[in-house]
């Protein structure tokens, strides 16, 4: 069996990671914190940072994997979608480590992998399935039918989940990243103190730009009323945004698994790893008599495990990219 060693630069996480023997050897992710001075992340400085992080975290990838250089059969990286000078960084790498190595070069998209991360470890979902994929800047319903074999049945027409909860971070005067601190906030309060609106869009696709707006109008109504009416209110407000917002993206998985006739449903991406969400599909899942999927922690979140797995799949039908290849700031599904 291959040995695979991943590389993950699309946003402001810089991660390596090893895959050989059925087992995920290692997973390293180094994170940013420059840009919590900003409120979020600055394009420029990710990519500075990816290039101080990429030669360290790959190094203690293979180190924690108690394997060497040699050993390495392929190199697996995200082409894309992301920040175009974070691919570059990760792309720049994972191309010099092949061509000195004189191993075949794997390209990986981004969104693809999130869903593959649920092959790295049991249980597995079973072909076909449906994958909510929820991140800061993509939410989609996705038939999957085999591992490269996907449909985009679904998806946001404007802004993603994990951005409407970072914009409501942002009005609530959260520190970045405000969406863990959401969900930390949402578990001690009233889910069903305040009421937001649902976005009535056809089919199983989504708009959440809109809730945004009604979010800042009611805090803005409620603060000229009483100045501490956020502090006061905090993990109640907390806790009512983030059931909307499950309950939005619910509701259409829900629609799509009757019409698909797909009991295996699984969640993905780094809005997966809210608490609110994975504990809705669970109760969801539980009434449907769905077969529910979600990944661990820390394979939810962006991370070079998922590329490793994906680039497995990929090395397995001799599916491989020349050195020419470039970064995809969006790339087609």
């Amino acid at each position: 069996m291959p040995v695979i060693l991943g590389i993950e630069s699309s946003c402001d996480e810089t991660s390596a990671a090893v895959y050989a023997d059925g087992v995920m050897l290692s997973n390293i992710i180094a994170n940013q914190i420059i840009h919590e001075a900003y409120g979020g992340v600055v394009p420029e400085l990710a990519s500075r940072v990816h290039q101080q992080n990429i030669i360290p975290a790959v190094q203690q990838a293979i180190l924690n994997a108690k394997v060497s250089k040699n050993d390495i059969d392929a190199v697996a990286f995200t082409r894309g979608p992301g920040l175009l000078g974070s691919l570059l960084v990760g792309v720049s790498f994972a191309k010099a480590f092949a061509l000195a190595k004189n191993i075949p070069l794997i390209e990986v998209n981004h969104m693809q992998a999130h869903i593959l991360a649920h092959f790295i470890e049991d249980p597995k979902p079973s072909f076909p399935f449906l994958c909510l994929t929820v991140s800061g800047g993509h939410t989609q319903i996705v038939l999957v039918k085999d591992y490269f074999d996907m449909e985009v049945i679904g998806h946001t027409q404007d802004d993603a989940a994990g951005e409407a909860m970072d914009k409501t971070s942002k009005i609530l005067g959260l520190p970045y990243p405000g969406g863990p601190l959401i969900d930390k906030y949402a578990r001690l309060g009233n889910p069903n103190a305040f009421k937001f609106p649902e976005p009535q869009i056809p089919g199983y696709n989504f708009s959440f730009s809109g809730l945004k707006t009604a979010i800042l109008y009611f805090i803005q109504n409620n603060e000229a009323k009483d100045p501490d009416f956020i502090k006061n209110n905090l993990k109640d407000i907390c806790a009512s945004v983030e059931k909307r917002i499950a309950t939005i993206l619910l509701n259409k998985l829900s629609k799509a698994a009757q019409a698909y006739g797909v009991k295996d449903i699984a969640l993905a991406g780094g809005v997966s790893a809210n608490t609110g969400l994975r504990q809705g599909l669970l109760e969801l899942g539980a009434k449907h008599q769905w077969n529910t999927f979600v990944p661990r922690m820390a394979y939810c979140t962006d991370n070079a495990a998922m590329i490793a797995i994906a680039g497995y799949y990929k090395y397995s039908q001799g599916d491989f990219t020349d050195q020419h290849v470039a970064p995809l700031a969006r790339m087609p599904f």
